[in-house]
């Protein structure tokens, strides 16, 4: 059964609306909208993951992020410069190469990572919309447990 993005994206957001219901995984920026997540990748059905080149695995983790551009009641897709780093508690740096996946009218960017059990993570994200002169900043922390 071939899967959507759309439809993976979807799933994660549903997924982290029940771990994680009081954090919501989005901020606005004037006319912009960023979608954001970190997960671990064995959520994912082996053939969306094969799919999208994600390795699937309880010791990797994934990011994804969509950019969204309000025009009126509605918002688009639009594509992004992004820079991406994570940090462990200890202090390891994890740098990210989020790569564009597009699918019909959506836009996302994703990349996946190695984690360890009980693994705190502090996201950085620096994103430039096209067209924009706006540098927007996007801080999370996920934890993720590999048991």
């Amino acid at each position: 059964m071939k899967g959507t993005l759309s439809g993976i994206i979807l799933s994660f957001l549903l997924f982290t609306s029940l771990l994680q219901a009081e954090t919501e995984r989005s901020q606005e920026f004037g006319n912009y909208i960023i979608y954001y997540n970190a997960l671990p990748t064995e959520i994912l059905q082996p053939d969306i993951a094969r799919q999208y080149g994600i390795s699937r695995s309880k010791f990797r983790g994934f990011i994804t992020l969509s950019v969204q551009e309000k025009t009126g009641d509605t918002s688009k897709p639009i594509n992004a410069t992004i820079k991406a780093d994570a940090v462990n508690l200890t202090g390891q740096q994890k740098t990210l190469s989020l790569r564009r996946v597009e699918e019909g009218p959506a836009i996302y960017y994703v990349d996946d990572f190695r984690i360890a059990n009980e693994e705190t993570l502090k996201f950085k994200l620096q994103i430039k919309p096209e067209n924009s002169q706006k540098n927007l900043s996007i801080n999370f922390t996920q934890q993720f447990f590999t048991n």
